[in-house]
C-alpha cells in the first residue's frame, strides 16, 4: 500500500525522473503535490504499471493534483553534467514549475541537493512507497515516452517507439549499424567494444 505523506506537511511534493539508464534522449523529471483525499487503484510505481495504466493514470494526476511540474533535460546537458547531476536539475525545475510551492519535498532515490532551503528527504525505492512520488513517477515516464515517440519518426531505425533509448540488443545493433543521432548521449558507453562511432547527422 502506497502511503500518502511522510513529513505531516499538507504541501508535500514528490519527485522522480525517468531515462537515466538510456543510451539517446532526455531525462525528463516530474514533482507532485497531491490532496490529502487523493487515491487511485492503479498509482503504483511507473515500472510496475503497463504502458496503458500509465496513460489512464497520467491525466487523472494532472487533473487532481494541487500542482504539477514537468522539465526535459536534453541529451547534451546529460553529457555536461553526468547524469546524476542531470537528474537532480531536472527534478529542481520541475519543482520551479510547481503552481504552489511546496513545504516539504521527498524524492526518489539517495542523492538530492537542497532546494531553496525547503526541507527534503530522499527515500530509496520512493516510487513503491509514497503516492506522490509514484505519480512524478508516472508523469515523468509518460512524458519521456511521448518524446521518444516522436523522434523515432526522425529516426526509425533505432525502434526508439519500442525500447525508448534504453540499451536492448536492438538499439545497440543500429547504432552499431548507423552510427549516433544527435539525440545520442555521448559520454555513455553506446557499444560494449565501443572506441569510435560514426556521428549521424
Amino acid at each position: 500500500m502506497l502511503q500518502l505523506n511522510y513529513s505531516g506537511f499538507a504541501l508535500e511534493a514528490g519527485t522522480d525522473e525517468a531515462g537515466r539508464g538510456c543510451l539517446c534522449g532526455p531525462v525528463v523529471a516530474a514533482a507532485v503535490i497531491l490532496p490529502a483525499n487523493f487515491t487511485h487503484e492503479l498509482l503504483n510505481d511507473s515500472k510496475q504499471l503497463s504502458e496503458k495504466k500509465r496513460q489512464l493514470l497520467r491525466p487523472y494526476i494532472e487533473e487532481n493534483a494541487i500542482a504539477y511540474g514537468i522539465a526535459f533535460i536534453s541529451n547534451e546537458e546529460v553529457d555536461e553534467l553526468n547524469v546524476l547531476q542531470a537528474s537532480i536539475t531536472g527534478m529542481h525545475r520541475s519543482l520551479d514549475r510547481l503552481k504552489t510551492a511546496p513545504e516539504y519535498v521527498i524524492v526518489d532515490g539517495n542523492k538530492f541537493r537542497s532546494y531553496k532551503n525547503i526541507p527534503s528527504e530522499t527515500i530509496v525505492k520512493g516510487d513503491a512507497k509514497y503516492m506522490s512520488i509514484a505519480a512524478a513517477s508516472v508523469l515523468a515516464k509518460t512524458y519521456r515516452d511521448e518524446f521518444m515517440e516522436k523522434i523515432h519518426e526522425e529516426f526509425p531505425a533505432y525502434n526508439w517507439k519500442k525500447n525508448k533509448g534504453y540499451p536492448t540488443k536492438e538499439h545497440r545493433r543500429a547504432i552499431k549499424e548507423f552510427g549516433i543521432t544527435k539525440y545520442h548521449r555521448k559520454s555513455f558507453r553506446l557499444l560494449p567494444e565501443q572506441l569510435t562511432i560514426d556521428f549521424k547527422k
